[in-house]
C-alpha cells in the first residue's frame, strides 16, 4: 500500500501558512509541520519546497540533502522541548514535585489534543538506518531527557529516581501508542493518575499535590 503523501490540494493551510517568513525559515517551519502530520517518509523534498512557497534549488542550497533538513526539523523539536523544560521550571521555582507533576499533566494533554505524538519517537521508528545522522539526533536528545527526569525524580525525594524516570517514560511512551490505537477516550486518558501513583510508589510524598485534569503545553 502505498503510503499518503502531502500535495497542496490537499492541504491548501499548510500551503499558506508561512508566507511572510524568510525562505530557509520557510523551509523549516513547513518540514516541522508535514513531518509532524505525514512522516518523514511520507513527504518529499519537492513538496516541501512547493508548500513554503519555493523551489528544490533554493531548499538544497540551505540543506544540502533531505537528511539535513530531517536533522534540523528534529533539532528544532528539541530546542522546543527545552522551552517547555524551562517554563515547568519557571512555573514551580525550588519545587521539583511540583515540576514533576506538571511534566505529566502536560505530557497528558500533548497525547490527548495530539495522536501523532512525539516526533523524535516517531523518526526513530521511521528511520531504521543506524547510521542515518538523525539517529544520533534522536538518541543523545531522548537522553538529556532521562537524565533532567532523573533528576528531578532524585529532588522529589524518590527511592530510587533513574527506575521511576524510565517507569515514567514507558508510561507515556505507552499512552502515546495507546492514544493512536483506541483514541483519546482510551486508558491513556488515565495516564495522570497513573503517572502520580507511580510516583507515589517511589516514596514521593504527594499530600495534597494530587493534580486535576491536564492543562496546556506539550512536551516531549
Amino acid at each position: 500500500m502505498t503510503k499518503k503523501i502531502w500535495s497542496r490540494e490537499a492541504d491548501a493551510d499548510v500551503a499558506d501558512a508561512t508566507p511572510r517568513l524568510r525562505p530557509r525559515e520557510r523551509i523549516v517551519t513547513t518540514a516541522e509541520d508535514l513531518f509532524h502530520r505525514y512522516g518523514i517518509r511520507g513527504v518529499g523534498v519537492e513538496a516541501i519546497a512547493e508548500a513554503a512557497g519555493t523551489n528544490k534549488m533554493t531548499l538544497y542550497r540551505h540543506f544540502g540533502s533531505k537528511d539535513d533538513l530531517v536533522v534540523e526539523y528534529l533539532n528544532c523539536k528539541g530546542k522546543k522541548s527545552d522551552e517547555v523544560w524551562a517554563e515547568i521550571e519557571a512555573a514551580n521555582p525550588g519545587d521539583p514535585i511540583g515540576q514533576l507533576l506538571h511534566f505529566v499533566r502536560k505530557a497528558a494533554q500533548f497525547i490527548a489534543e495530539d495522536e501523532r505524538g512525539c516526533d523524535l519517537a516517531n523518526a526513530a521508528l521511521e528511520l531504521s538506518q543506524t547510521d542515518h545522522p538523525a539517529r544520533r539526533v534522536i538518541e543523545e536528545f531522548k537522553a538529556q531527557h532521562r537524565a533532567r527526569l532523573a533528576n528531578i525524580c532524585r529532588a522529589a525525594g524518590a527511592t530510587q529516581p533513574e527506575i521511576l524516570a524510565d517507569a515514567l517514560s514507558l508510561l507515556i511512551e505507552g499512552a502515546r501508542v495507546n492514544r493512536r490505537s483506541l483514541g483519546a477516550g482510551g486508558p491513556s486518558a488515565t495516564l495522570v493518575p497513573a503517572c502520580e501513583a507511580m510516583i507515589a510508589s517511589f516514596g514521593v510524598d504527594l499530600t495534597g499535590r494530587r493534580s486535576g485534569p491536564p492543562t496546556g503545553g506539550a512536551t516531549t
